[in-house]
């Protein structure tokens, strides 16, 4: 599983990183990046909470 944010669409509210830190992280743009390139296991249902609570959409998981 990956996850991927679109920068263009992304506000910065910080909801995947209260979510799933060890996954998601706000950079200096206060745009949110994905801090690892493939999501262990043991996080998967934090990145989907992470996606699903993305209020403009902006998280896909493949």
């Amino acid at each position: 599983m990956k996850a991927k944010v679109d920068r263009d669409i992304c506000i910065g509210c910080g909801a995947c990183e209260s979510n799933c830190p060890e996954v998601f992280e706000l950079d200096d743009e206060s745009i949110s990046i994905v801090i690892v390139n493939k999501i262990p296991e043991a996080l998967e249902v934090g990145t989907l909470d992470a996606e699903e609570g993305c209020p403009v959409n902006a998280i896909s998981i493949e």
